[in-house]
This record gives structure tokens, sequence and C-alpha cells, in this order.
């Protein structure tokens, strides 16, 4: 069909051309803004590392989500050199990522060294949702990643 025997009433020739180019352009500029909206990687230089209260020797930082909402969620931490970190436990399993150095990681209601398992760069493991668990950088600084569904947070399993 040619756009001089268009048979839209009321349109000459120059309108529906005005259309079509108008539509075009529409689609053109929502293929452009959808571009704008992909996802951005979330650069390590760009987190905000905090000290944890209670002299832990360690830091962390939010990648992703919020302890107290109910969402998926990533916190880094950094575990300093001979660092421990006592028993405990959270409200939601975490699944936690050895990022460089060597975690060791231990299950139960007391800091146990003879029970501790080495976690190498690279290996995964699962702390359970209410289940204590302890960890250590023996060998040197360690940085681990936890993912996890809040809302969250850590209670310390009392002596």
């Amino acid at each position: 069909m040619r756009l001089d025997t268009c048979c839209v009433r009321g349109l000459n020739t120059a309108a529906i051309r005005i259309l079509l180019l108008l539509g075009i352009a529409s689609l053109l500029s929502t293929g452009a803004a959808a571009q704008n909206a992909l996802p951005q990687p979330i650069l390590p230089e760009t987190l905000r590392w905090i000290e944890r209260p209670g002299g832990l020797p360690l830091q962390a930082a939010w990648v992703l989500g919020a302890e107290s909402k109910p969402e998926p969620y990533l916190i880094r931490v950094q575990l300093a050199a001979g660092g421990r970190i006592p028993p405990h436990t959270h409200p939601d399993a975490r699944r936690t990522t050895v990022l460089s150095g060597t975690l060791y990681v231990g299950f139960g209601a007391t800091f146990d060294a003879a029970h501790l398992v080495a976690a190498p760069t690279g290996a995964v493991y699962v702390a359970p949702a209410e289940v204590p668990h302890f960890l250590e950088a023996r060998d040197g600084a360690v940085v681990y990643q936890e993912a996890g569904v809040g809302p969250t947070g850590t209670t310390w399993v009392k002596p």
C-alpha cells in the first residue's frame, strides 16, 4: 500500500509521514532508555566499609540489600589475620563464598579450634538458619562474602 493511497480518513500524506516518524522515534528512544537502565557493576572501591561493634577484628560492607529489609542481600567481610569470630547464629541461612585467603569454619555453641575446617579461596559453605557457627582467619587476612534473604541479624551465643 502506498502512503498517498492510504484510506485513513482526515489525514493527508504529510500527517501520516509525521505520525510514522514520531512512532519510529518513540521506539528508538525507548530502546535507548532501556539500554541506560541496564544494571551496572558494583565496584569494590565503591563499597563503604564499617567497623563492627564489640571490638571484633573485622570490617563489613553491604554490597546489596539491607539488614532490616525482607529482600536478598550480599555482605562482604574482611577478617583480620588471626581474627576470630565467636559462636553466633543468624535468623536466615547464609551462603558464604571465600574471596581471598583461607577461612576456618566450625559449627557448635562453643569455639573449638579442633573442629575448624579450612575453606580456601573459592570455597562455599552454608550456615543454616539458627545454627551456631564460629570463624577464624588462622593463616592470614580473609575476605568473604555472605548471601541470604533478610531481614537478618547476628545473635551471639552465650558461653
